[in-house]
């Protein structure tokens, strides 16, 4: 053979480290794979994944996507700031048509965001995405988009006037791709706009790829499959959020595309929020939920009237008569979609924790830190119940005055 032929004994005496104690040691970050690349050496990863200052052993697990050598000696990581990424000249351009309610983006428009980018970043050139929402939010460069487009006028409370817009903004852009969030109100607008433009529209896309969209037909029983269109509205959870490096995410003149349209029967729009005591939990977007921690239900009502937020229960409670059946949260109860939930009394068992894999944020208070819901919260207050409801009333109380 051409090649030479290795020497074993030769390369384990060049990764051996003088040391005092009798047993060998070698340097594992001197050592070649098959392929000539470093080999990893998954202590010295794990070290730089622990999290320091906490008694309990904390790993920070984005660090496994990252694809830098870690020196077995280091522990700290060195600065890695993302650079920003722009796109002066685009070769196309798709509008993501987002809510951004209360001026921040839900998991649902960081979804048609993502569905958004993964088109532009498909094809000949470089695309760019536009975000068009009826009010400034916060993340939207790290949600992945290169321009943002606020309709500040009349936002996107009328549908019909939303649509001139849009019809407006389509002559002025001429975008590839329009996008839109399979909702009440998103829906809506994409059918009134393929209506008006007089083009073909997919609908409830399930799977999307650069160049394949899906959705289900026949009940689910078949799939329609074809190449994206023009003009979409997507499912939630069926696209993953961008999570690249951020983007510019520069702010266009909405002037610019505003639609001269005759005066509509629509002479003004409100939008009249639910009471968040009478509605489901199917549809509120912030659930406050008692659990066997709980004892005094009269400060909790009261606390759940302060944060205008819906109560719920957990199965324990319901199963008590304490509350309703219909207030019962979990996987045999209601599945929750809500922005925030917050869980007073409540350890967390696995068909609990189902009902609220779908929220984006959960706050827990418990006695025992090493609850389930405390480790499944975001933020946690570890306290009885009893006491912090009636503290978080007088602050509530306190704040209105």
């Amino acid at each position: 053979m051409s090649r030479p032929r290795r020497d074993p004994r030769a390369e384990r005496a060049s990764r051996s480290v003088a040391s005092a104690t009798a047993r060998p040691r070698f340097d594992l970050a001197a050592t070649l794979s098959k392929s000539g690349r470093t080999r990893r050496d998954p202590r010295a990863s794990f070290l730089a994944a622990q999290i320091a200052g906490h008694a309990r052993l904390r790993i920070d697990r984005a660090l496994r996507s990252t694809k830098a050598v870690v020196d077995p000696g280091l522990v700290e990581t060195a600065g890695t700031e993302a650079k920003v990424r722009i796109v002066n000249e685009p070769a196309f351009t798709v509008l993501a048509v987002l809510g951004a309610s209360n001026g921040r983006l839900s998991r649902f428009d960081r979804q048609i965001l993502g569905a958004g980018r993964l088109l532009a970043d498909a094809g000949e050139g470089s695309g760019a995405v536009v975000a068009v929402l009826p009010q400034a939010a916060e993340g939207l460069g790290e949600a992945g988009a290169d321009r943002v487009l606020i309709l500040t006028e009349d936002g996107l409370g009328d549908a019909a006037a939303t649509t001139e817009r849009f019809l407006a903004l389509d002559g002025h852009v001429g975008p590839r791709n329009w996008l839109f969030a399979e909702n009440g109100f998103g829906g809506d607008l994409a059918r009134r706009l393929a209506v008006r433009l007089n083009q073909p529209i997919l609908t409830d896309v399930e799977h999307l790829t650069a160049r394949q969209a899906v959705r289900a037909s026949h009940g689910g029983l078949r799939e329609e499959a074809g190449p994206p269109p023009r003009l979409m509205t997507i499912q939630e959870d069926r696209v993953a959020s961008y999570a690249d490096r951020p983007c510019e995410a520069r702010l266009l003149d909405a002037q610019t595309v505003s639609a001269d349209t005759a005066e509509g029967a629509i002479i003004a729009t409100e939008i009249i929020p639910g009471d968040p005591s009478s509605m489901s939990l199917v549809e509120a977007d912030f659930v406050v939920s008692a659990g066997n921690g709980v004892s005094d239900f009269d400060a909790f009502g009261q606390l759940a009237a302060a944060l205008r937020a819906t109560p719920g229960a957990s199965r324990v409670v319901c199963d008590a008569g304490l509350m309703p059946r219909e207030a019962q949260v979990g996987a045999s109860g209601t599945v929750l979609s809500a922005d925030c939930y917050f869980a007073l009394g409540i350890a967390g068992a696995p068909q609990h924790l189902q009902g609220i894999a779908g929220c984006e944020h959960v706050i827990a208070v418990n006695t025992d830190l090493h609850a389930a819901m405390v480790e499944r919260a975001g933020l946690a207050i570890v306290q009885d119940a009893q006491k912090v409801m009636p503290a978080l009333l007088h602050l509530l109380r306190e704040g209105e005055t």
